[in-house]
């Protein structure tokens, strides 16, 4: 299997017949294996029978919606939330129950091949790969990381951050002191180049300011992007 994940199986849970099969026609061209489904209670039942890589999963389903469908599955499979709302609640809102990007209907089919490929090699990944000569821990403040746990600490206190906000943390905190763009946290953190797409950072940042609680550790440079000081 490549690093791109391709040969991975992944589930598609959309009622709209429309774009499930367009979507599935994109990701089977890609290699993938693809489990289609139409209704949350069906993408639960599945999960537990198929060893599935990656969720791509609509909001708006019948019965169970997909933030349900998304908080059961616990981050235990990485996600990417379909919706045809476009607005930041519903973004909060996704990464709040664990997703790890979010796209926007009416989306390129492209567009969405490409953030699959990001998260699976993103997820792929083996947590300090590549980061050999980096402490295990890193320490700013009232704020502790440790990488080979996947733990953070505010003052004692272990916060629940989902892998994309710890992964997000972790490189702010390498980079303390300097400013570190958009762009940038685009490229390293979610694998994909995008100009311009850059509310899905703003969002994960200001989600992980929540969680953390410490006014002023990350701050907005504006113009340019974030800064992590104590």
């Amino acid at each position: 299997m490549s690093v791109m994940g391709v040969g991975a199986t992944i589930m598609v849970v959309e009622d709209e017949p429309n774009i499930g099969s367009l979507v599935r026609t994109y990701l089977v061209r890609e290699g993938y294996t693809v489990i289609w489904v139409r209704c949350g209670e069906d993408a639960l039942t599945e999960l537990g029978r198929h060893p599935v890589r990656l969720v791509v999963l609509d909001i708006g389903l019948p019965g169970i919606d997909g933030f349900e469908v998304c908080r059961r599955i616990g981050g235990s499979v990485p996600v990417i939330m379909l919706t045809a709302r476009d607005e930041e609640p519903d973004r909060v809102a996704g990464l709040e129950v664990g997703a790890d990007d979010y796209v926007s209907k009416p989306f390129s089919p492209r567009e969405l091949t490409a953030r699959v490929k990001a998260v699976l090699r993103r997820s792929a990944r083996v947590p300090g790969s590549g980061s050999a000569a980096l402490p295990d821990v890193s320490q700013l403040g009232p704020v502790m990381l440790s990488r080979s746990g996947r733990e953070v600490r505010v003052d004692g206190r272990e916060v629940d951050l989902t892998q994309r906000e710890f992964d997000l943390l972790e490189y702010l905190l390498r980079h303390a002191g300097h400013v570190v763009t958009r762009d940038q946290l685009l490229e390293t953190v979610w694998g994909f180049r995008s100009p311009g797409e850059t509310r899905t950072v703003e969002v994960h940042v200001a989600q992980l300011r929540k969680k953390l609680d410490r006014p002023g550790l990350i701050r907005t440079v504006r113009g340019l992007g974030y800064k992590v000081s104590a």
